[in-house]
């Protein structure tokens, strides 16, 4: 059993290294949650705060958090790819921490990120689901950007916990309407919240926890 704390671990990646941080439990894990961090091309980086509140969201709900690094970013090889070699970082990274890992793999798995991260993750469910592959039990995007950096198809399931603010000035909630009303997916939106959450960070945890408690 892992107590609480933060491992700093490497997974290869189609460019090199990822460089990724993982947070444990204090108690025996039930599961994994992936959670993507923000444009690195403009300082986005896995210590960003609604990556971290999103992790210790799911760290308390007893998931080992992993947050990596994109190309470029702390220890990671390469550099940014705008979308394209990010993804296919993330499918190698979620192949090798199942077999590194199978006792978590076997528990719940979440698929989380932030703006850019949205983008990543939003192409790498749908190539997981394209594959065949196992799918997460749950995907959370909080300031949804899955129209932008588009290299594939970009999926996500009917019970995704969409978060956006709604005075989000980076991306509108316009432009997240756009991809969620062809395909009735809900929005649930932060009153006041601009896209970093500033102020509302408490907010997007109780919505995180609360579905998570669901699993």
């Amino acid at each position: 059993m892992k107590s609480n704390q933060t491992e700093i671990t490497t997974f290869e990646g189609a460019a090199g290294v990822i460089d990724c941080a993982i947070d444990w439990p204090v108690d025996e894990p039930v599961g994994w949650a992936l959670v993507l961090h923000p444009n690195p091309s403009q300082g986005g980086t896995r210590e960003n705060k609604v990556v971290t509140t999103i992790a210790r969201a799911c760290v308390q709900r007893g998931l080992v958090a992993v947050r990596p690094n994109f190309r470029g970013i702390g220890d990671s090889a390469g550099s940014f790819d705008e979308g394209r070699g990010e993804t296919d970082d993330m499918a190698l990274l979620v192949e090798q921490f199942q077999k590194r890992y199978p006792d978590l793999a076997a528990g719940l798995w979440v698929l989380a990120g932030f703006s850019f991260g949205t983008c990543i993750g939003a192409q790498l469910y749908a190539r997981l689901k394209q594959g065949g592959e196992a799918l997460p039990h749950l995907v959370i995007w909080a300031g949804s950007a899955v129209l932008r950096f588009r290299h594939g198809p970009v999926d996500a399931p009917a019970d995704a916990l969409i978060v956006h603010g709604e005075n989000d000035d980076v991306v509108s909630l316009e432009e997240v309407m756009q991809w969620a009303r062809p395909i009735d997916m809900p929005v649930v939106v932060v009153p006041n919240a601009g896209h970093f959450f500033h102020g509302k960070l408490l907010i997007l945890r109780e919505l995180v926890q609360t579905r998570l408690k669901s699993l």
